[in-house]
């Protein structure tokens, strides 16, 4: 863990944004720099994103445009937040959100992922996969699940 970076997905939520406040946290506290992660999910429909488009490959093409310009401003605030000599960085990456954390956490040699919890309950849990929950099961490291 003390020599990777802490990885932190985030879809842009108010509770992603608490996740990355206990990631940026630990990075400071370990000495080692954040990874920020946005997966632009299949089919490209999440309400978080606000667009009207007309065509999937616009909505993808848009869907991306904001995440990075999303992500450019995270990044900066969190840069800030960082002691000196810590970086963060910034991935966009397309697919099937799960695969895709997974994915980044191998390759990039993550030591920790902080990732937010959805927090549904009842059906609507049944429904709607919990990638923090199912993270702690399959990531080969460390999982922190904020609520």
């Amino acid at each position: 863990m003390r020599s990777r970076q802490i990885l932190c997905p985030t879809d842009f939520s108010i509770t992603a944004s608490h996740a990355l406040s206990y990631a940026v946290e630990m990075a400071n506290l370990y000495g080692v720099g954040v990874r920020l992660l946005h997966v632009v999910s299949e089919p490209f429909s999440d309400h978080h994103y606000g667009l009207a488009v007309e065509s999937a490959a616009e909505l993808e093409q848009q869907i991306t445009s904001f995440a990075t310009e999303s992500l450019m401003k995270i990044q900066l605030e969190v840069q800030q937040e960082l002691n000196a000599g810590l970086t963060v960085k910034t991935v966009i990456r397309s697919g099937l959100v799960l695969r895709e954390i997974l994915a980044e956490a191998e390759e990039g040699e993550i030591g920790m992922i902080v990732i937010a919890s959805h927090g549904r309950q009842g059906i609507s849990h049944l429904l709607n996969p919990n990638i923090g929950e199912a993270l702690a099961y399959k990531a080969k490291c460390p999982v922190l699940v904020v609520k």
